[in-house]
């Protein structure tokens, strides 16, 4: 049989983590701290991580749990494989029922099945994707809480002023940390993105990459005040990038920039490379900002997506 969507889910973001070196040879990995991270159960957990195991990524010592051991294979050598990352329908429905106030901040998964008509599997499937991206959270003993996002395109413009101040300053900041190693796996992501996976990448794959650059970059300037805001506005916006249908061809330009503001900090010029993060936020907030001016229910769905592209 098969793996569920979710624990291809799981295998698949592993993968990625261990191509990007984000865990490396000889980490440990437990049923339950996967289970924690993607906030599921351990049985999803343990599968994916049999799973991982059969690949010969991953090896089972008896009351140890699994470790990295290898690199995985390159997707290359099956172009065929159909890996299900993107969002099932249920999941925009209700996404976009939060998003218009369709439904309450707290409800209990009977009346989420009820209304959409779904098991309770999926139910659970959909709850935990939105845990997952920091809209949902299970209330303490029953029911589930949807936290606030970013619903409006005057929201999304505020998060962008922000980001535009914090993050070139952080790159200012005296306590910043040039650490080779973080920049070298950042550096390498982003090439990989550029050298094709742009076309290939599922699009929450490509979003997360996005959001992971610029909170690692914001991670080294030492402000820890400045990473939590980032992180915050992050969650609140994520929601709208992971439902939003993304522009591939824009990425090129996106990576480009991140991987010159890399080589601006690897060679020392934080100066050049925070005048570059502020063009690069800036710059795309301004080719959205017309739409800004629609005020149709369409026209603002509309720009909350465009707006949504840049990360």
């Amino acid at each position: 049989m098969p793996a569920s969507p979710l624990v291809q889910r799981i295998v698949f973001d592993i993968k990625r983590k261990i191509q990007v070196g984000e865990l490396t040879i000889g980490a440990h990995l437990s049923a339950q701290k996967v289970a924690d991270e993607f906030h599921v159960s351990r049985s999803p957990a343990r599968e994916a991580l049999m799973e991982l195991a059969d690949m010969g990524c991953l090896e089972q010592f008896p009351n140890r749990g699994f470790f990295v051991i290898a690199l995985p294979h390159d997707s290359a050598e099956n172009p065929d494989e159909v890996i299900p990352l993107e969002e099932p329908p249920e999941y925009y429905r209700l996404s976009e029922d939060w998003l218009n106030d369709a439904i309450p901040a707290e409800v209990t998964e009977k009346f989420l099945r009820d209304r959409y008509g779904l098991t309770k599997f999926q139910v659970v499937d959909i709850l935990n994707r939105a845990a997952k991206v920091g809209w949902a959270e299970p209330k303490p003993g029953y029911g589930w809480r949807f936290l606030d996002v970013a619903k409006t395109p005057e929201t999304l413009e505020q998060i962008y002023k922000v980001r535009a101040l914090i993050e070139p300053a952080g790159l200012l900041e005296p306590g910043f940390t040039c650490d080779l190693a973080v920049l070298r796996k950042l550096k390498k992501e982003q090439q990989e993105i550029l050298a094709g996976g742009i076309d290939t990448m599922p699009a929450d794959v490509l979003l997360r990459a996005g959001i992971r650059f610029h909170e690692e970059l914001i991670k080294l300037s030492g402000n820890a005040v400045f990473h939590m805001m980032l992180v915050q506005m992050s969650n609140m916006r994520r929601l709208l990038e992971y439902r939003s249908m993304i522009d591939r061809k824009r990425l090129v330009q996106q990576c480009t920039e991140h991987l010159q503001m890399i080589e601006l900090v690897e060679a020392g010029n934080n100066l050049e490379a925070a005048h570059l993060m502020k063009k690069h936020l800036s710059g795309a907030f301004a080719r959205k900002s017309p739409i800004l001016k629609l005020r149709a229910p369409s026209s603002e769905l509309d720009a909350t997506r465009a707006l949504s592209e840049a990360v």
